[in-house]
This record gives structure tokens, sequence and C-alpha cells, in this order.
């Protein structure tokens, strides 16, 4: 296990209630957050979501991407089930960080797209490991999920990772005319489900 549970917590929110819990990467000391709401411990697929951070989306409300939508979009997917789990899985920008984030925002201005972007700055076109959200998953005895997602590689991942998908679905939320290219570079060049 490359992370371990440090604390947990009651979290009101607009959708109900939800406990937090707190993990820390071993090596790193970097967090992440996992939300449960309901009864997770029954053997039954769970309604999951893994989210990786975006501050511009998630907190600024920005239209360059469909997150913040879909953070929203899937705790009252959560609430509705009246149980599930949202990893907020902390590598920003695809794993690429805050400021280079930022440099990719402005090569876009410029007209690259998302991907050719990152490759300008040096990365790959996702940079994430979803293995700490693998072992969230083990850590919390969660075996079967129901995942949403638009995104095939999270579920090959999950999958060979022995952790059983019964079920993908579509997160689709926020479609605006700021987020069209980026939009559609997640389902050209990514494979993203978005139809």
């Amino acid at each position: 296990m490359r992370v371990k549970k440090i604390s947990e917590a009651n979290l009101p929110t607009p959708w109900g209630n939800f406990l937090i819990i707190g993990f820390e990467e071993k090596n790193s000391y970097k967090n992440h957050i996992a939300l449960i709401y309901g009864d997770i411990e029954k053997d039954i697929p769970i309604l999951s979501r893994i989210h990786s951070e975006c501050l511009t989306g998630d907190a600024f409300f920005s239209l360059r991407c469909d997150c913040g939508f879909q953070l929203k979009k899937a705790l009252e997917l959560i609430s509705i089930e009246n149980q599930g789990i949202l990893i907020y899985h902390r590598q920003e920008g695809r794993n690429i960080g805050l400021l280079n984030k930022i440099k990719a925002y402005s090569l876009q201005d410029r007209g690259l797209d998302t991907v050719e972007a990152n490759q300008k700055l040096g990365f790959s076109a996702d940079e994430r490991d979803f293995s700490i959200c693998i072992d969230i998953f083990n850590i919390l005895n969660i075996k079967k999920i129901k995942l949403l997602t638009n995104n095939p590689l999270k579920v090959k991942i999950l999958k060979e990772s022995g952790l059983e998908v019964t079920e993908r679905i579509s997160i689709i939320a926020g479609k605006n005319s700021n987020n069209f290219n980026y939009l559609m570079t997640k389902e050209k060049k990514m494979g993203h489900y978005l139809k």
C-alpha cells in the first residue's frame, strides 16, 4: 500500500452528510480524500467516482473544462443513490501541477489543444497515477464498483488491478462554448465517451 488512512470526520454538504477520510502517500506525504455517503460495506457494487483535482474548475468555476460540473454531478448522483464514494485524487492538471497547467492554458490560448500543450511542456497527455486510488478502494474494502467516468483508461486500470467494475456510467455535464475544443480533444485523442 502506497497510502495510509490518517483521519475521518463528518462533512455536511448541499447533497447531504458525507464522511470525509484523509489519506497520505507514505513516501511523498501528498494527501488525497475519500468522501463516503451511506453504507459502503454491503457486498454490492458501490457507485464510485475518481475525481482528479482541478482547482480552476472545482473552486473557481472555470468554463474551460467540465471538471467542476462533473464534481457536482457526481456528488448529486451519489446522494440520489443513497450510497457511494468519491475519491478526490489530488493530481492537479492530469498530474502536471497547477503552475504547469496554467502554462498549458497559455499554450492553448495560442491554438494548441490540451494534449499538444502538455507535450510541448515535456509531459505525456495524461501523467496521472491511479494506483493510489486502487489502494484507497482496498483500504476501504471495496471490491465491486459502478464507475462514474467517461474515461476508458480508468476502467481498464481498475479492472487490471482486480477491482470488479460492474458498470461504467457516463457523467456528462457542463458542455459549453468555452470547453467545446477541450471535450473534442478528450473524445478524439484520449478516447473518452462523450456522446
